[in-house]
């Protein structure tokens, strides 16, 4: 195939004709890349190549984009790629560019996750682990990081039951009362033997 128009489109892009008919846009770069100039004879592989340079650069800054806004694990934004380019392969190389500029790391995502879903959310280690592998984060990753707040789970069950849920405590005998706080504190992501020994703590205080 024959490049038969080659000509600025829109800021960077370009348009390029092949043989009359079809039509692609590339970005500057990728014209520069592979010295793409009217007239050049192009064989499908080349072409190939050059369309996926193309898709390629569109998935990076797409991610960068993304990126721009919050912080993404590799697999929640592999999949958020692949969802638009429907390309695995693809998305797959892109994560892999992201990572080794270390756009794109788990860990420090993680760390970031966990302190804001027990610091911020004072959500309890099966709720937050839930969560952090909901959002890619490897579960043997997920557990490590959660063990930095071991201690501190048992400090925000005991300030929810307080703060949270105090006012639906003030009878001990309405077990009715106490058995929706204690569903309650378990959609938390607390385990009940921690939360039955929370509002025994929290009537003896009363």
């Amino acid at each position: 195939m024959k490049i038969t128009e080659l000509k600025k489109y829109k800021g960077t892009t370009y348009e390029a004709e092949l043989d009359y008919e079809r039509k692609i846009y590339l970005h500057i770069d990728i014209i520069a890349d592979f010295g793409l100039k009217k007239g050049m004879e192009i064989d499908r592989q080349q072409m190939k190549r050059i369309i996926r340079a193309s898709n390629f650069r569109r998935a990076y800054q797409y991610a960068l984009y993304c990126l721009d806004y919050r912080d993404y694990s590799a697999e929640e934004l592999f999949e958020k790629l692949v969802k638009t380019y429907k390309n695995e392969s693809l998305c797959l190389d892109v994560i892999k560019k992201l990572a080794k500029a270390g756009l794109v790391n788990d860990r420090r995502y993680g760390e970031k996750l966990a302190r804001r879903l027990v610091e911020v959310k004072k959500y309890g280690y099966y709720r937050a682990r839930r969560e952090m592998t909901a959002k890619g984060i490897d579960s043997d990753l997920a557990e490590e990081l959660l063990g930095v707040y071991q201690e501190q789970f048992y400090g925000n069950l005991l300030e929810l039951t307080a703060v949270k849920y105090g006012g639906r405590l003030s009878d001990g005998s309405d077990r009715a009362a106490v058995e929706k706080v204690k569903a309650a504190l378990a959609r938390y992501g607390y385990g009940f033997d921690d939360i039955n020994r929370a509002i025994k703590e929290y009537f003896e205080s009363e």
